[in-house]
């Protein structure tokens, strides 16, 4: 930001403010003062509207304190050209859910080519979660002008047919906000695909005898409970709800985006832990991983989880950021409240059992 942004600034500002000191640091202006008599904090963000910079309003020790900085460049969808890596591992992925969603269906993609769209609804679902997932942190990285690669979908011979997602961040994130932003919009973004797809799927669900029920039982989260609860009032405890394919896609999309809230290491929960929590994060981080021990008592597959991000992370540390001693502002308590909202709504102690 240059001299003439900042003379900019102030005359922006100067009907409503009095200043009293400037301060530049890290491409960040906190101009410290206080309001002319009968202006609002209202008065002084509207005046920097259209501007081309934000303005957060803290309490200073006299007076407010103005942070003012450039506008992240909106977010502008272009078709990147796509390396023909990314293509194969998504069309195999596609192939290898439409085959699990085909034989849960009670096809046979194997010896039948006709029982594949018995599959369809199944991948399709589950795709548009992982995809939507993954997109919602390609574009806020793009957003935020940090190097990151298109998904990877990662195709495997599980009951569901992938390993899941993910993108490389391939440069440092340096801004809180950016890292904040990055890490929630991906479960967000998943976590919005997930519900409806439960809910049309738990439509067409259909009830049986749990005498008769036999296989995985699914753990209930709280939204499952309450979505149950919701289209299902007469369910009675003899009872039990064999899902819909496209009703299992919603149950492991709100499983995927727990597991990646966990706030451990960069897993998403990571990030945005970190960028709330800052210093206090390492702290929280190790008692998180330590919590999956006790948590086996529910579900051995805690364990197995925990490990895997040992193995994969090495360490529940974060990178260090720049600002992380900032204050945090309403805007990102905001955000870190609906992640953690969607974390307990999406938390299920005991995913399989038999």
């Amino acid at each position: 930001m240059s001299q003439t942004d900042l003379n900019n600034i102030l005359h922006r500002i100067s009907p409503y403010f009095i200043v009293q000191n400037v301060m530049e640091k890290d491409g960040q202006w906190s101009i410290h003062g206080r309001m002319l008599s009968d202006v609002t904090q209202k008065d002084l963000l509207n005046a920097m509207r259209r501007s081309g910079f934000d303005m957060v309003i803290d309490k200073g020790d006299n007076g407010l304190v103005l942070n003012v900085e450039s506008e992240a460049d909106p977010i502008i969808i272009r078709m990147p050209k796509i390396p023909p890596i990314h293509i194969v591992l998504f069309l195999l992925t596609v192939c290898t859910t439409v085959m699990a969603g085909s034989m849960m269906a009670g096809g046979n993609p194997f010896s039948s080519l006709s029982d594949w769209w018995k599959g369809l609804s199944f991948s399709f679902a589950l795709m548009m979660i992982l995809g939507c997932h993954e997109s919602g942190h390609y574009f806020l990285a793009r957003k935020h002008k940090v190097d990151a690669s298109l998904p990877y979908f990662i195709p495997a011979p599980t009951f569901i047919g992938t390993f899941g997602a993910f993108i490389k961040i391939r440069a440092p994130i340096q801004r809180r906000l950016a890292l904040l932003e990055i890490g929630a919009a991906g479960p967000i973004a998943g976590f919005i695909i997930a519900v409806p797809a439960l809910i049309w799927g738990l439509r067409h669900s259909r009830v049986i005898e749990t005498a008769a029920s036999s296989g995985i039982k699914l753990g209930d989260s709280i939204l499952m409970k309450l979505m149950t609860w919701s289209l299902f009032p007469s369910l009675g405890p003899t009872e039990d709800i064999v899902l819909h394919p496209v009703a299992f896609a919603g149950w492991i999309g709100l499983l995927v985006t727990m597991l990646n809230l966990l706030p451990i290491g960069q897993l998403d929960g990571g990030h945005i832990a970190y960028a709330l929590l800052g210093r206090k994060f390492d702290m929280v981080a190790k008692y998180a991983l330590l919590s999956l021990i006790p948590m086996s008592y529910f579900s051995l597959n805690w364990l197995v989880w925990g490990l895997l991000i040992l193995i994969l992370m090495r360490t529940t540390k974060h990178p260090p950021i720049y600002n992380i001693d900032k204050p945090l502002t309403s805007r990102e308590k905001w955000i870190g409240a609906i992640s953690l909202a969607i974390f307990i709504l999406c938390f299920i102690p005991a995913p399989f059992s038999s």
